[in-house]
């Protein structure tokens, strides 16, 4: 039976995990090894780690943490966070994790995500693509945890994305992002009809049935964070995540 990959995505502030809110109001969520043994229980499909602060302090996502990671998850999990060249990515992959999230890098040095997709495979190169309406109200792709306006429109950012070698788009709506109020499915339908690798729908998911809307208008899989490290009106911290048996009757309803 039909189902889409379900992914929480971790955010990082250095070793510590965090949850922020547009972008911006990082709060401690704990320890990410911890959230991975949970995971780990929970079957989750997929895991992404993206450290929030490494491109802006000028360095990568910790090599260490992320061999802790690899260490203890028992799925397939994708890192990103300052990213730079090819040693660092091949690194990464060599201390166990399966794919790597571009951003900043992608738009600087685009050259460098063709020469990981050649050289690790393009199934491992992801772009994450950070949108935010401008002042005239047009959706523009951002960089550097979504404080730099590159100003290019995002369904060139995606079909360029393809054309460099990427295997697979992360789409994230940043004005949404921890709303739990669902993804801007208008964009996700716009951007995965103009491409033919998978696009993975995030920011905004509060409930399964977001998900489902989002697959229905396009997505290959969906990712989300608040749904699945907050629980109730309060927002307390609660690591969880459905069943596959709730996974396989939403994604098979009509």
């Amino acid at each position: 039976m039909f189902r889409p990959r379900v992914i929480p995505v971790l955010l990082l502030k250095g070793k510590g995990l965090v949850k922020t809110e547009k972008y911006k109001k990082a709060n401690y969520i704990g320890d990410p090894i911890n959230a991975v043994k949970i995971f780990n229980e929970l079957e989750t499909d997929e895991l992404v780690f993206l450290d929030i602060n490494a491109t802006k302090e000028n360095r990568t996502i910790s090599i260490d943490l992320v061999r802790e990671i690899g260490d203890e998850a028992y799925m397939p999990f994708a890192v990103g966070g300052g990213i730079r060249d090819l040693d660092t990515a091949i690194k990464l992959v060599n201390t166990g994790a399966e794919k790597l999230v571009f951003n900043s890098a992608f738009y600087d040095s685009p050259e460098l995500i063709t020469k990981v997709a050649e050289t690790i495979g393009n199934q491992s190169v992801v772009i994450s693509i950070d949108v935010r309406k401008n002042a005239w109200g047009k959706l523009a792709f951002y960089t550097r945890s979504g404080t730099y306006n590159t100003k290019m429109d995002p369904l060139d950012v995606a079909k360029k994305a393809e054309e460099l070698g990427a295997g697979e788009i992360i789409l994230n709506d940043i004005v949404k992002e921890s709303t739990m109020l669902g993804y801007n499915t208008e964009l996700i339908k716009k951007i995965s009809e103009s491409v033919n690798i998978p696009v993975v729908a995030s920011c905004g998911a509060g409930t399964l049935d977001h998900m489902k809307i989002a697959v229905d208008n396009g997505a290959h899989a969906v990712a989300a964070g608040s749904m699945f490290v907050y629980h109730g009106p309060r927002r307390a911290v609660l690591i969880n995540y459905p069943t596959k048996e709730e996974l396989i009757e939403l994604f098979n309803k009509g």
